[in-house]
């Protein structure tokens, strides 16, 4: 810019710090025009009006004294927050243009729809203050946009509306509430070309997970039409997460995550009078993702490109054209709440005792919180708010950010992610559940609930209050140790909290429990889908598998995604990914499960682990299992996943296994990949030396190893008192394998319940030599703390024996 006097400077000649002039959301937009437009990221172009056209517009009109006023008398107490900013917005409106800006920004437009080619070209009228989008505060959805303005004078009309927005309540409000000067704050105005995503889409992406801090994904929101609905919440737009370590990579597409919203409604051009409304969207348009696994990637990539420009996480609207298909980026700005907090703390909440579960949502924040309900359901009612209660309504816009800084935490029928409900709760570090769709109509106001965002994606709301305890960690004052501590996971959803866990690696992810929780269906259902006798069972299917016309596609790509966001959290650390384990009678569980299962009297020691993947009766479901497995390692790149084989009872099963495996594209050794076994079965201690001919390492079950050994189910209520990990007898087989595996130059590792139920038998364990110890994730700083001091003692052994 040449200085601070002129009144309309265009997009492309100003850069980030200009937000003097021109404020954070247009210096932003020139800095993405000059910087990364010649990387291939399309900005829609545009002009800003100055911090000096605002000024000139007060002085002009004489009215900044008289706000002056205003706010002074506010502050003191001699008027209400509405009736003030009622006055100051009265001011604005009824001002008249200075006739030079005026004339300057009626120039402007006219020159901008030359550029584009377009008479009366329809444009989005954004207002920037200087103050908003700095690091320690977001401003998100202070100030108003106007969208689809079409000719002079409806633009100057917005443009007044954009200089009134600044003395909004919520503005004022927020402004007092960081201590930011109010007439220290000048408004600038954003006019920039329309995307025709009202034919198309937008949406919202962080490059960073907005909940748990983890900085290795960007997370978008997606939704049909205009992206005012994504941004204000007042729909349940489409979720996609990639994997950003594996961007690089041209030949990888690393999606882990893909969840479609319902996207009742979206917002198109309208009239004159009305230039935006609201229409309901087709069946088509709801049961359909918005976006295909390479435009997931472009934005992802784009993101990653605008976040290391600006060397910090970013808040990204984006817009799709619907007659060109292209994509743009119309907004940038830091994020502003998980790059703020401390990396080295990790906060744990354990819910412990819990009422019955009444709704659930997506979960905003970690935190649990217990309180009464103030059910508001209009603005208009914010009044009559309990301070430190629970907020319920509907959806929430900016207006309604007075009544939620009192709010202890918020429940909303509608909004995703990136909805206002769901940035604000984060910024003043509220729990929230978003999007639970009847919360107004199943909660009342003076009832005790718990509101819980510590057990995933997913929030939940718990009738009455709970049990939970909190601790706080600072990861950096953890010991470090030889012996590998690893996590046992299971829940992908809750995956992203344990990122700051100074951990080596997954030690037990659980492939049953994905089966179990994001698929539902019984594989060879989906395999033998036509030969399916229960109709219910079918109906089920098509319900789920929507989307998919070949429904054996949708148990490969929610397994490979749902183990992919497991692998994440420790990549390129290893991953290692058990291979299937449910019993006959939960496998049956499953949709259409029943009828290809046998109805067995132990089904603990019955057609379980290994010997299904070789039988007819589920190898084709076992293929399906490896297609997983290979499109996780291939298609989405994450190699450092290893395949570990459950309940492996000989050699000879051993090999048929392998064979099989090799058969469906998972031979051991090639591209990499790694096989493990179970060490569960005392034929796997006995024959040790032969099991590690045919595998790379083992990862002894502590419990099926317990129960085999001594003979109790560890089911069984009365031999409860038996069944104990560290009995002598387990113990002799627990060293003689350790012991068995490093003459083999094998890997060995614990992933039983021992080391987590009891820390003590970590000393155990180093003085047995073994390589890893993985443990659940709430027993990781706990058995960490163990095993530093066994070892520190078993060194202090060692030096006094050669001292000696």
């Amino acid at each position: 810019m040449n200085g601070t006097t002129e009144q309309i400077v265009w997009f492309e000649n100003v850069r980030r710090d200009n937000v003097a002039e021109v404020g954070g959301k247009n210096a932003s937009l020139g800095e993405l025009i000059q910087n990364l437009t010649p990387k291939g990221i399309a900005v829609p172009p545009g002009f800003a009006t100055t911090s000096a056209a605002y000024w000139h517009y007060l002085d002009s009109n004489d009215i900044k004294g008289r706000i002056a006023s205003l706010i002074a008398e506010w502050q003191a107490g001699k008027a209400g927050l509405a009736e003030t900013g009622t006055a100051i917005r009265t001011l604005f409106l009824h001002a008249d243009w200075p006739d030079e800006l005026s004339d300057a920004v009626r120039k402007a437009y006219a020159e901008l729809s030359a550029r584009v080619g377009s008479g009366n070209l329809a444009v989005a009228v954004r207002s920037s203050a200087t103050a908003e989008d700095l690091a320690d505060a977001s401003f998100a959805g202070q100030q108003e946009t106007f969208l689809n303005v079409r000719d002079e004078k409806a633009l100057l009309n917005a443009c007044r509306q954009c200089y009134a927005s600044l003395f909004t309540d919520r503005a004022i409000a927020y402004r007092q509430a960081k201590g930011f000067d109010h007439l220290k704050v000048a408004l600038s105005i954003g006019v920039q070309q329309m995307v025709r995503s009202d034919l198309g889409s937008s949406g919202v992406m962080f490059s960073i997970d907005t909940e748990t801090g983890f900085d290795k994904v960007v997370v978008i929101n997606a939704a049909w039409g205009l992206g005012e609905n994504v941004v204000k919440g007042t729909v349940d737009p489409d979720e996609y997460q990639v994997f950003k370590p594996l961007l690089k990579n041209t030949s990888l597409r690393p999606i882990i995550a893909r969840k479609r919203g319902g996207k009742e409604k979206k917002m198109v051009y309208g009239s004159t009078c009305e230039p935006t409304r609201n229409v309901p969207t087709s069946k088509f348009e709801r049961a359909s993702f918005v976006l295909d696994d390479d435009a997931v990637v472009t934005l992802a990539r784009w993101a990653v490109l605008i976040e290391d420009h600006y060397g910090c996480p970013m808040d990204i609207e984006w817009a799709r054209d619907g007659e060109t298909g292209k994509f743009f980026i119309v907004q940038a700005r830091p994020e502003t709440v998980q790059s703020a907090r401390k990396l080295s703390e990790l906060k744990n909440y354990v819910v412990k005792r819990k009422g019955n579960m009444l709704l659930a949502g997506l979960a905003i924040g970690d935190a649990v919180l217990s309180g009464r309900v103030c059910l508001i359901e209009t603005t208009k009612d914010i009044d009559t708010f309990v301070d430190g209660s629970i907020l319920v309504t509907a959806t929430t816009d900016p207006d309604w950010m007075p009544v939620m800084k009192r709010a202890a935490a918020i429940v909303t029928d509608h909004g995703g992610r990136t909805s206002h409900a769901a940035i604000v709760s984060r910024e003043l570090g509220l729990p929230a559940v978003v999007g639970t769709g009847n919360a107004t109509q199943i909660l009342h106001t003076g009832g005790e609930i718990t509101v819980s965002c510590a057990e995933g994606d997913e929030g939940f709301i718990y009738d009455g209050s709970a049990d939970y305890e909190v601790e706080t960690v600072d990861v950096t004052e953890l010991p470090t140790t030889r012996t590998e501590i690893m996590l046992n996971l299971a829940n992908p959803a809750a995956a992203f909290r344990w990122w700051r866990l100074p951990c080596d690696g997954i030690g037990l992810a659980r492939m049953e429990f994905v089966i179990g929780n994001a698929i539902r269906i019984h594989p060879m259902a989906l395999a033998h889908l036509d030969s399916l006798k229960d109709a219910d069972a079918k109906h089920q299917i098509e319900e789920l598998t929507a989307g998919y016309d070949v429904k054996a596609d949708f148990f490969v790509d929610h397994l490979a995604c749902g183990l992919a966001r497991l692998a994440a959290v420790v990549y390129p650390k290893p991953a290692i990914v058990r291979l299937s384990d449910f019993k006959t009678n939960e496998y049956a569980k499953l949709v259409g499960g029943r009828e290809f299962e046998p109805s067995e009297e132990n089904p603990m020691l019955g057609f379980r682990g290994a010997s299904r993947y070789y039988s007819p009766r589920y190898r084709d479901g076992f293929a399906l299992e490896c297609r997983a497995i290979g499109k996780l390692r291939g298609e989405l790149g994450f190699d450092n996943v290893i395949v570990m084989v459950p309940f492996c009872r000989s050699v000879e099963e051993a090999q048929k296994v392998l064979k099989v495996m090799a058969e469906n594209g998972l031979a051991r050794g090639q591209d990499g990949l790694k096989v493990y076994v179970m060490c569960e079965i005392p034929s796997n201690v006995i024959l040790a030396k032969e099991f590690a001919d045919h595998f790379d390492g083992f990862s002894i079950g502590s419990n099926d190893l317990t129960q085999l050994t001594l003979g109790v189910d560890r089911d069984a209520g009365e031999l409860s008192d038996l069944f104990d990990e560290q009995d002598p007898a387990v113990k002799w087989m627990i060293s003689h394998v350790i012991a068995e595996a490093g003459r083999s130059g094998a890997k060995i590792g614990i992933c039983g319940q021992a080391p987590s139920d009891h820390p003590d038998f970590a000393s155990f364990l180093v003085d047995c030599g073994i390589d890893s110890i993985s443990v659940s994730p709430d027993s990781f700083v706990t058995v960490k703390r163990k095993v530093a001091e066994a070892e520190q003692r078993k060194d202090e052994a060692g030096m006094s024996q050669h001292t000696a």
